[in-house]
């Protein structure tokens, strides 16, 4: 799996940098040179789509459906500016190439942007024609003879060469590969700057050039004179002169929650208007600026740490919210140290990134969620390169000794398992993806065998229709699962108490199908790969349950100070 930067800085060439990433690409296996050019070509595939069937939507030309995209798009991040100029550049070749009756896959290997290379086997999103791929693709070159598009797209350049922006996308790029906020004046890992891994991740900073002040801390002579820990309680009760803090929070047992995980649990979303032509408006990408700094994962609307209501429509709310209703005490402690394509492998790079002094904080639960990336990547053979037991056990080990050496006392750690994937291939192979519903021509497997051909497939073991393969996947998945149950049933540290849970997407499944839904409901539709916002809500909701039945420590105390705490801070500062 490829980088998220790499997507990022690639993406303007093609309007849309969000739609690149559909393939949820990790940051650890830069490399293949042969498919260096993956994620372009999976991007450019899913633009040229979106404008020939804004073309037959609205019954327009080519030009009209590319000016119509452009008009759609926010003026934030110069992403209606760098629309225009692609158009403008670029537009001439796409449309006397779709004015000629080719298709997107065409296209793009016209324009060179998909490249089939020696000896490699040809990647196509849509059905091959009854022609031969040789003879159509000879008739294409001939139309766009000369094309600008072919000499940049040999160049190899990306947006942030140019000297302008150079510095600014090293200081994004250092913020993302690191993990810790863009603009955080105090240098506490903590920000008043909502996405670029600000308060989106974490708790929302209440005093951005104080690095004492910051949410999940014990408070400083019990929060007299200043909120220390942002928890928007402080100063002192005139009627007995005893502070608040102490009066609502001491013995309260207050607790953060931290999740470090993966795509899943930062909550990787592309959103099907974004590619869906028949309902794209003016409004459909409002959000896209937004998540584009925010890696396009939505961690304030995540099972684990978010804060925002539900946009999906069902009750359940996240297990920081949960924590905040049992003891608003625990306002705005939370941390989201997750990132895409992350795993037991390269967890080391960034957990760093977190935030938890054993001395001076809160004790906190740390979830512990890398659910796919040890099994998946995107290999023409991936097994080779799922990580064994011995080599999770090892790497998780290093993982909680780091954790033993910065939770405070009485924090708990709770191991999650790995899912068995094959309910994607069973439950989505033969529907429509977004971009085929139109025309009826495109289903999640065909997408499947494209992002595995060109390797930018976010979990090749999964979404493929080798059943041998998936099995396998699966296979070493519950393998990997069982060496997490053996290491919380075996190993103790000093500052915290150790858990395993399973990750049971059939129980979520079962609860989903009691509600009238149907499991695919349950799966990102862009991308075919990630649980949705409602199926990490049911997560967090199944969470809480067995929690509360089996180790009911883990939550603390119910605060009966909050009906009080609610009436002299109100909503305590918000998020």
């Amino acid at each position: 799996m490829q980088s998220p930067w790499k997507i990022l800085t690639v993406a303007p060439l093609f309007l849309l940098l969000s739609l690149q990433s559909s393939a949820s690409p990790a940051y650890n296996d830069l490399s293949r040179p042969s498919y260096s050019n993956g994620h372009t070509c999976v991007g450019c595939v899913l633009v040229v789509s979106v404008i020939e069937q804004l073309t037959q939507v609205h019954n327009s030309t080519v030009q009209a459906s590319m000016e119509r995209l452009c008009s759609y798009l926010p003026e934030k991040l110069f992403l209606k500016t760098t629309c225009y100029l692609v158009i403008d550049k670029f537009g001439s070749d796409i449309i006397k190439l779709l004015s000629a009756d080719m298709n997107a896959d065409v296209v793009c290997h016209t324009l060179e942007f998909c490249k089939q290379n020696t000896g490699q086997p040809l990647c196509h999103l849509y059905p091959l024609r009854k022609e031969t791929w040789k003879f159509t693709l000879e008739k294409a070159r001939r139309i766009v003879k000369k094309s600008p598009i072919l000499r940049y797209s040999r160049s190899g350049s990306d947006i942030c060469s140019l000297p302008i922006l150079a510095k600014i996308c090293q200081k994004i790029k250092s913020a993302i590969e690191q993990s810790v906020p863009f603009k955080d004046v105090d240098s506490d890992k903590y920000s008043v700057f909502p996405t670029l891994r600000g308060y989106h991740w974490r708790g929302r900073d209440c005093n951005d050039s104080d690095e004492s002040v910051y949410p999940g801390r014990r408070p400083d002579n019990w929060d007299v004179h200043q909120d220390s820990n942002c928890n928007g309680i402080w100063g002192i009760d005139p009627k007995d002169g005893i502070p608040y803090e102490k009066k609502f929070c001491e013995g309260s047992q207050p607790r953060g929650i931290i999740l470090l995980g993966d795509s899943a649990g930062a909550h990787f979303h592309i959103s099907p208007e974004w590619i869906t032509a028949s309902q794209m408006s003016l409004n459909s990408f409002i959000n896209l600026p937004t998540a584009l700094t925010d890696e396009l994962d939505w961690p304030q609307l995540s099972g684990v740490t978010g804060f925002l209501d539900s946009t999906v429509g069902i009750e359940e709310k996240s297990i920081y919210l949960r924590l905040w209703k049992r003891n608003h005490c625990n306002h705005r402690d939370y941390q989201n140290i997750s990132r895409n394509g992350a795993s037991s492998r390269n967890l080391k790079k960034f957990i760093e990134s977190l935030s938890r002094n054993k001395m001076l904080d809160y004790p906190a639960i740390v979830i512990y969620a890398m659910i796919g990336n040890d099994v998946c990547n995107g290999k023409s053979d991936p097994v080779p390169a799922m990580t064994t037991p011995e080599k999770l056990y090892s790497n998780v080990m290093q993982t909680l000794k780091h954790l033993n050496s910065h939770l405070p006392d009485g924090s708990h750690v709770i191991l999650y398992g790995l899912p068995d994937g094959t309910f994607l291939w069973d439950n989505l192979h033969n529907r429509y993806h977004p971009l085929g519903q139109l025309n009826k021509d495109v289903t999640y497997a065909h997408l499947y065998s494209f992002l595995n051909c060109l390797q930018v497939s976010p979990c090749h073991g999964w979404m493929s229709s080798n059943k041998t393969l998936r099995t396998l996947t699966s296979e070493r998945a519950e393998q990997l699962s069982n060496t997490l149950k053996k290491i919380a049933a075996s190993e103790k540290f000093t500052n915290f108490d150790l858990f395993y849970m399973d990750f049971a997407f059939h129980e979520i499944i079962q609860e989903w199908q009691k509600r009238g839904g149907q499991p695919w409901q349950l799966i990102e539709p862009v991308d075919g790969f990630h649980p949705n916002e409602v199926a990490l809500l049911l997560f967090a909701d199944r969470f809480w349950e067995k929690v509360q039945l089996q180790w009911p420590q883990i939550l603390g105390k119910e605060n009966p100070f909050n009906p009080q705490i609610k009436q002299v801070f109100g909503d305590q500062g918000g998020h």
